[in-house]
This record gives structure tokens, C-alpha cells and sequence, in this order.
């Protein structure tokens, strides 16, 4: 299988897998309140004419147990524990998961005085709480990671990492990852200087005057650089710009506390430190949620309130130049994953000569009359719509280039590969700043940056309402 079309089933899994970690945590917290409730009223009878009924049900403590789940959950939530990592080694975030739950189940006591609940929380109730979800909700994680280790799924869920340079620091990560079900050791690459560890020998995989090769083949998602201070900050550039290249992550083990390149963050690959270029904003599984909700929600509006639009100017299209109304594109999006891009046909029929790539120009000979409209107010792109709705785009990104393109400027432009971490958009930072077609590339990419390592829901919405303000260079 390709790396790209792994690293989007990878994705694809992980969403999948937070989705069910939340929806199963959800239930267990619920089956723990239930139990807690059950625990605490089941012996405290009445005479109610009926012996042995209790005083309180289930069906009349239903709000403590939504209230309180939803509570509880929200503090599991922000501790980042649906992370791939996380879910995989439930045992490893026993402290974490400890320490939220006591504190959400304490919020949970000044929320209940607050709006004084029916029947009233007692400690007894918050003791017996705290016993059964941490049981139902820990035995789920445990039954999930189980799941997870299951070699089908692992291949897909597993990132496979490399070592630039040999020696005890490769050594050391090689041990470290026998115990680490989440990233499997492929080999290490020799930098300049020997390798003193004769177990290592039969892992080596080339040389570094290889590495765009060798990252390639192996199918690698991480290199961990550990002989910087064996190379110049020129090598250590160039390393960079060949894991962008290939959309792999890089990672670096510091040395003399030199940071050479903007944007490093402290990690740890077992117990080993490393620097790695990785903590983004939508790298998160939260961000990553909540612009994929709003891709969906939004997608699904624009294509409503839009085929009005693709009725009208479709029509106008045809009329102007008979042949198809929609125009699509092999275009790459999100870790070098092709997809065919929709738009409506602006330009005359054939107007690209084959194998010839070419951006549009001011008073561009090919466009259609009604093309112009269309382009200057971006109605030719709504048809990608159905694309953020597939999941191949999103509303706000970074605006999907040709292959053939990428091919050209990946190597030349330093960090151009930095725009593929995320999904290309309907619209995008450097778009509504006139950055677009036959423009100057470097600026637009620096843009695009800029919005990958700023990313943020209200900058989204600030976007969108821009796109329809904003028609610089838009032809």
C-alpha cells in the first residue's frame, strides 16, 4: 500500500477510534453513576405500603446520572486521553485518568449544591461513584486496548519510525520502542559517524545521501534525528526539508540546547527526549473534531442552498460553450493523498494544452464571459461542496495544487510540504489576502504556514466571512 493512501487510512482509523473510546467512555460513566445510585438507595427503605421498594429509582435519579456524566466526561476530555497512544496503553494514563475523575466527581458536589439536586448527593453516593466508574470505565479502556493490538489493525494504526544516525542514542530507541506498541523500529540511516553497536548492524538501511529514498521505501511516518552536532545547520536543514518532502514527522535529540529550527517542541520517544516539529493545532484530536463537524455541517448547508447557483450558472456555461458543466482535477490534499477536485467549468472546453500546466492570468483568452463572474465571487468552487463533504477537503485550508506542481516547488520551496498536514480548503488564508493564481508562490506558501501553526476555529469563520469581501487576484 501506498504512504499516503496508509497515512489516510490511518487517519480514517483514529477518528474512528476516538469517536468510539467517547462514546463507549460516555456509557460506562453512565453505567457507573447508575451503579452508584443503586449502591446508595437500594437499602434505604420506607413504608410505602409495598416492602422492600426503595425510595429512589433509577427513573427519578436520571438527571444526576446525565449531569454527572457529562461532567466527568468533560474532564477526561481535557486531559487529551483519547489520543491513539493513550487509548493503546490505558495503564500508562492510570494517574491521569485517577486525578480527573476525582476532581470532576468534586465539581460534581459544588454543582449539586449549587442547583440543589433531588435526591441529595451524600458521600456515601460520591465514594461509590467514584469506585464504579473508575471499574467500568477502566475494564472498557483495558477491552479496547486489547482490540487495538490486533494485528489488522495495528499495520494501519502503527507508526513506523527510523533513526538518522547509529550509536547508543539508536540503540537506546530501538529498546525503548519493543515496548511501545504504538511505533515499530525499522532501521536507523549512517550520518558520519560509525556505528559502535554491533546489534544495530543488521538494522542499518542506507546512508544518509539516501534518505528521500530510504524514507520512501520503507514506508517511514517518523525520523528521529540523534547526530546533529555531526552535521552543519545546513545538514540539519536539509534533513528537514527531505521528512517534509515525504510528509514524514521529524524529530531531533537535542544537543548543547541548540535549537536550530523555529518551531521545535520538547517530546519523548519512550524515555529518550527529542525535539519534534509535530504539536500543531490541528494535529489534536479535539481540533481535528471540531473542524471536521463543521466541514460536515457546513458542506451539507453549502450544497442546499446551493444548487440554485448550479442550476443557474451551469446553465449559462453550457449556453456560452456546449460541453460539460463540471470541470475536475487531480489535485493533492491532506499527506499527499490525491483526489479529484469539482468545480464548474469556467474556462472554453480543452483550453489546457495536455501535459502543459499553466495558472490562470488577468484577461485570461480562455475564460468564458460568465467565467469571470464566476471567479471573481468563487462560485466555480462551490461544487467542491460534495469534496469537504467526502472528506477530502475542508471549508478553510490551505487551496489544493496539481501534482504536477508539487513536484516542481517541494524541493525548491523550503516547507512547501508543510500545507499538506492538513485538509486543502474550499477557501484559505492566503486566498483571501490575494494570494491565488499566478501569483508570488514563496508568499503564498508562507500564508498557508502561517495558517497551519495558527489554526483556529474563529480564524475559520474570520476566513469565510472574508472569501465573500475579498476578490484580489481572483480571475
Amino acid at each position: 500500500m501506498a504512504p499516503d493512501e496508509l497515512r489516510f487510512k490511518r487517519d480514517l482509523y483514529e477518528n474512528i477510534l476516538a469517536v468510539t473510546a467517547i462514546l463507549g467512555d460516555l456509557t460506562m460513566i453512565a453505567v457507573g453513576f447508575a451503579l452508584a445510585v443503586l449502591l446508595q438507595f437500594q437499602s434505604v427503605l420506607v413504608s410505602s405500603g409495598i416492602e422492600g421498594v426503595p425510595i429512589f429509582s433509577l427513573s427519578n435519579c436520571y438527571k444526576i446520572i446525565i449531569w454527572g456524566s457529562l461532567i466527568v466526561f468533560w474532564g477526561l476530555l481535557r486531559r487529551d486521553l483519547y489520543a491513539y497512544r493513550y487509548l493503546l496503553s490505558p495503564l500508562k494514563t492510570l494517574n491521569k485518568f485517577t486525578s480527573s475523575l476525582t476532581i470532576c466527581l468534586l465539581t460534581f458536589i459544588g454543582v449539586s449544591l449549587a442547583i440543589n439536586t433531588d435526591p441529595p448527593i451524600s458521600r456515601r453516593f460520591i465514594a461509590g461513584a467514584l469506585g464504579m466508574i473508575f471499574l467500568s470505565v477502566f475494564s472498557w479502556r483495558l477491552l479496547l486496548s486489547r482490540i487495538l493490538q490486533h494485528p489488522r489493525l495495528a499495520v494501519y494504526l502503527c507508526r513506523r519510525l527510523v533513526v538518522i544516525g547509529g550509536g547508543y542514542q539508536a540503540r537506546q530507541i530501538q529498546k525503548e520502542l519493543e515496548n511501545t506498541p504504538a511505533m515499530e523500529f525499522v532501521g536507523w540511516i549512517q550520518v558520519n559517524k560509525p556505528n559502535t553497536i554491533p546489534d544495530l548492524e543488521n538494522y542499518c538501511l542506507g546512508s544518509l545521501h539516501e534518505l528521500g529514498h530510504l524514507l520512501q521505501r520503507n514506508r517511514v511516518d517518523i525520523a528521529v534525528l540523534t547526530e546533529s552536532d555531526s552535521l552543519q545547520r545546513e545538514g540539519v536543514l536539509a534533513v528537514v526539508k527531505v521528512c517534509e518532502s515525504e510528509h514524514v514527522q521529524f524529530k531531533m535529540v537535542p544537543h548543547f540546547f541548540e535549537i536550530l529550527i523555529s518551531g521545535l517542541r520538547p517530546d519523548k520517544i519512550g524515555e529518550t527526549q527529542v525535539l519534534g516539529i509535530e504539536a500543531l493545532p490541528l494535529t489534536g484530536y479535539r481540533s481535528r473534531m471540531l473542524k471536521r463537524t463543521t466541514d460536515i455541517a457546513g458542506a451539507l448547508v453549502g450544497l442546499l442552498f446551493s444548487l440554485p447557483l448550479l442550476l443557474v450558472f451551469g446553465t449559462l456555461v453550457y449556453l456560452e460553450s456546449p460541453g460539460p458543466i463540471f470541470y475536475r482535477q487531480v489535485r493533492m490534499g491532506k499527506n499527499g493523498r490525491l483526489f479529484e477536485m469539482i468545480k464548474i467549468r469556467s474556462m472554453r472546453v480543452n483550453a489546457e494544452t495536455p501535459g502543459k500546466v499553466q495558472w490562470a492570468t488577468p484577461n485570461d483568452q480562455r475564460r468564458l464571459r460568465i467565467g469571470a463572474i464566476m471567479r471573481k465571487w468563487n462560485i466555480d468552487e462551490v461544487p467542491q461542496f460534495w469534496n469537504v463533504l467526502k472528506g477530502e477537503m475542508s471549508l478553510v485550508g490551505p487551496r489544493p495544487e496539481r501534482p504536477e506542481l508539487i513536484a516542481r516547488f517541494k524541493y525548491k520551496i523550503p516547507h512547501y510540504q508543510v500545507r499538506h498536514t492538513c485538509c486543502p480548503g474550499l477557501t484559505g488564508w492566503a486566498q483571501v489576502n490575494g494570494w491565488r493564481g499566478n501569483t508570488d508562490l514563496e508568499e503564498r506558501i508562507h500564508h498557508d504556514i502561517w495558517y497551519v501553526e495558527n489554526w483556529s476555529f474563529w480564524l475559520d469563520l474570520l476566513i469565510m466571512f472574508k472569501t465573500f469581501c475579498r476578490q484580489k487576484n481572483a480571475y
